[in-house]
């Protein structure tokens, strides 16, 4: 096949991230979630599922219809992190449930989904819209092959691959159809990369090309008490399923992006995470095949989102009515949809797009995401979930334990257990143009191959909190590339210096949050054992929505770095709509160690209206109104509702 490729991502394995900011999380993700996560697969029955399925048990299947995902996605995490370090524990609880897994398959065909096994064995494939069948077997393939890469075991992997073909024996031939929600199309590049199959790419190409041509989403619904998921006595999941997919009375294919062929679709629709997986396959599709016109259309798709239906935080999927995208510029506050997983299904897909163009706008968009849409998912202590992450709550807002659909707390756990493989990466034409891309800042150390040499990277890094940055790059003998490094979109002012010398950048840098215009500066000499210093100014930055967002007219948000800030009640004496920010003002930037495990807060003044003067008026003329000077706090926003209940705002208005 014809690959288009413009960057390698650093394999996780060469990779070891050790940095003051960071360290908390990934330690408490691999000591605390896990655990936390695995006892209430336990406890959900997700686990128990698998065994009743593997001793030929029928009925009883306990949760969602798809936990298998839940399963699958909580091993995807468990291998990434046996992928950086040895951990006899972790590793003998995986083998334990590969192995229920692995007894759960059909011996005959390689068919495995405990829902069907348990409850509906004659009617498999029957409800492709609903009942996850695909997207399950995708979570299944991706879980498979983390493994393998971490471990070198093949005993997932061969189960993954025999339901593969399984797939690719009855898609296309005995039945015509797409997964309801996308996640096989990018699992099926995945395995096709560990297998060198090529033929897994062709199936993946199927389900991408199939969707909005092929109508049997819609003809599902036409024959609904036949498919699976339906009860006669209350209809079920297809009866309840329908009315998300028909708009007055009508079949609305929107909301599973089937409403026209994806070179034909000109605005991302619908559920936004079923999207983001969609486009993100579609993209690795691309990759394999060399189709120059599906990514460019992938790149239009993804300007769509970002210019006019992503939230400050780069939160996105405004409704919890369908979970999904509405219109441009609808970005509602109290009501924000914004689902964790969302956000991580757009940092895959910016990932792949950065991977085949090396256009920095994707690596900048995944940072923006990591610190604010995707963090604010998890607790500090690890053990509690925001689903939907809402940028204005009164205090009724927490996160939770776990959810019936849990789909969000183990996505959550394999994004942070991966995040080694977003840091650097290289060129992929490495003969004319090599190149080592320094993408996200962390402080990490790294074995890249560069231009045929082996450079050792070691990276110093201050962010969130502060903008300095120091590398370190020792190659085997000196040898001539590139060292690209990203500047940050919120970053007004960088330095960088080379073996204390000053390096004159070209072009001007003009920071801009919100807008994720990054660019890189390319840094090409003959490397030796040689330092870089890279200062990015880091200043407070008050930003307006487009006056299109009507949620935000008259309103600012507060960002330093990559962070956007909120009030958080707790902090604050006022009630928080009764505070004005001045938008030429500027806050104080202080760290607080004492604060949520230490934080930089922002303090500034801002002004209130007077409330001795009301005595017991309810109205007064406006020229009557007076305010007097009041002061704030506000902190970043993944932090909140770690303390106790409040209200807390994103949003504030604008003196």
């Amino acid at each position: 096949m014809t690959t288009l490729h413009s960057a390698k991502s650093v394999d996780q394995a060469d990779v070891t991230i050790d940095d003051e900011f960071w360290n908390s999380w990934l330690e408490t993700n691999r000591e605390v979630t896990l655990e936390y996560q695995y006892d209430h697969l336990e406890t959900s029955g997700c686990l128990e599922n698998f065994r009743r399925a593997a001793a030929g048990d029928s009925g009883g299947f306990r949760g969602m219809w798809f936990a298998d995902s839940d399963a699958y996605k909580w091993l995807e995490a468990a291998s990434y992190v046996l992928a950086t370090r040895d951990d006899p524990d972790l590793r003998r609880r995986v083998d334990e449930v590969i192995d229920l897994v692995a007894a759960a398959q059909d011996d005959d065909d390689g068919y495995l989904n405990t829902y069907f096994v348990l409850e509906e064995p004659e009617k498999r494939w029957t409800n492709l819209n609903m009942m996850h069948e695909l997207y399950c077997a995708g979570h299944l393939i991706e879980a498979a092959v983390a493994h393998h890469r971490a471990t070198g075991d093949r005993e997932l992997l061969a189960v993954a691959t025999r339901f593969a073909d399984h797939i690719e024996s009855i898609f296309g031939d005995e039945i015509e159809g797409v997964p309801g929600h996308q996640e096989i199309e990018l699992a099926l590049v995945t395995l096709a990369r560990a297998t060198d199959e090529d033929r897994y790419v062709d199936l993946a190409r199927y389900f991408v090309d199939l969707r909005g041509h092929d109508d049997r989403l819609e003809r599902e619904f036409e024959r609904i008490e036949e498919i699976a998921g339906y009860d006669p006595e209350n209809g079920g999941i297809a009866a309840g399923a329908r009315d998300t997919f028909y708009e007055d009375g009508e079949y609305d294919g929107r909301y599973a992006q089937a409403h026209a062929p994806l070179l034909e679709q000109a605005s991302v629709e619908g559920h936004a995470v079923r999207a983001t997986y969609f486009f993100a396959g579609a993209a690795d599709v691309a990759a394999e095949t060399g189709d120059a016109e599906l990514l460019a259309h992938l790149e239009r798709l993804w300007e769509t989102v970002t210019e006019r239906r992503t939230y400050v935080t780069g939160g996105i999927g405004s409704s919890a009515a369908g979970e999904r995208f509405t219109e441009d510029y609808d970005l509602p506050n109290d009501t924000a949809y914004a689902e964790t997983c969302a956000a991580i299904g757009s940092v895959f897909w910016s990932q792949r797009l950065f991977e085949l163009t090396g256009d920095a706008r994707y690596a900048d968009l995944i940072e923006w995401t990591v610190y604010n849409a995707v963090l604010v998912g998890i607790s500090r202590d690890g053990t509690e979930f925001f689903y939907d992450n809402r940028l204005e709550s009164d205090g009724d807002h927490h996160r939770e334990g776990w959810f019936e659909c849990a789909c969000c707390p183990p996505n959550v756990a394999r994004l942070l257990a991966s995040l080694e493989g977003y840091l650097y990466a290289t060129g992929r034409d490495d003969a004319d143009d090599p190149r080592l891309y320094v993408n996200q800042y962390v402080s990490s150390a790294a074995t890249v191959d560069v231009a045929g040499t082996d450079v050792g990277v070691v990276q110093t890094a201050g962010l969130p909190w502060g903008g300095d940055v120091t590398l370190e790059v020792d190659a085997a003998e000196p040898t001539e590339f590139g060292v690209s490094l990203r500047i940050p979109s919120w970053c007004p002012d960088v330095t960088v210096r080379i073996n204390d010398k000053e390096h004159v950048l070209e072009g001007d840098v003009e920071g801009q949050p919100g807008t994720w215009n990054a660019d890189y500066v390319t840094v090409t000499r003959e490397w030796d054992d040689d330092r870089l210093e890279i200062g990015f100014e880091q200043s407070v930055v008050p930003v307006r929505a487009h006056p299109a967002v009507e949620a935000d007219a008259g309103r600012i948000a507060l960002t330093r770095g990559p962070l956007v800030y909120c009030l958080e009640g707790v902090d604050n004496d006022r009630p928080l709509n009764q505070y004005r920010l001045e938008s030429e003002s500027n806050a104080d930037a202080r760290y607080r160690e004492d604060l949520l495990g230490g934080t930089v807060v922002l303090e500034g003044a801002a002004s209130a209206p007077t409330l001795e003067e009301w005595d017991n008026d309810l109205y007064r003329p406006a020229a009557e109104t007076n305010r007097v000077s009041a002061s704030f706090t506000a902190i970043p926003y993944f932090q909140w509702d770690n303390r106790e209940p409040g209200e807390m705002a994103v949003w504030l208005h604008d003196g």
